[in-house]
């Protein structure tokens, strides 16, 4: 499921991420890769507040939507 779905405060495993290469690469640096653990904080209107690694994360409604977690 996209991750703007996804329940709040609950540890996620990301399956797959949907955008081009250069969006890929920099949410790698910010530690959004596949097989990663994510914690959604809150939802809002499309965008997504996570906690990822040791840090927080906003997701704009557009990159919420490419990413899925399990």
């Amino acid at each position: 499921m996209p991750i703007v779905f996804a329940p709040l405060n609950i540890e996620l495993r990301i399956v797959r991420v949907l955008v081009d290469d250069k969006t890929k690469k920099h949410l790698e640096s910010l530690g959004v890769t596949v097989n990663g653990n994510i914690k959604v904080l809150s939802s809002s209107g499309g965008s997504v507040v996570c906690f990822v690694k040791d840090g927080k994360i906003a997701l704009d409604s557009n990159l919420s939507t490419k990413i899925f977690v399990a």
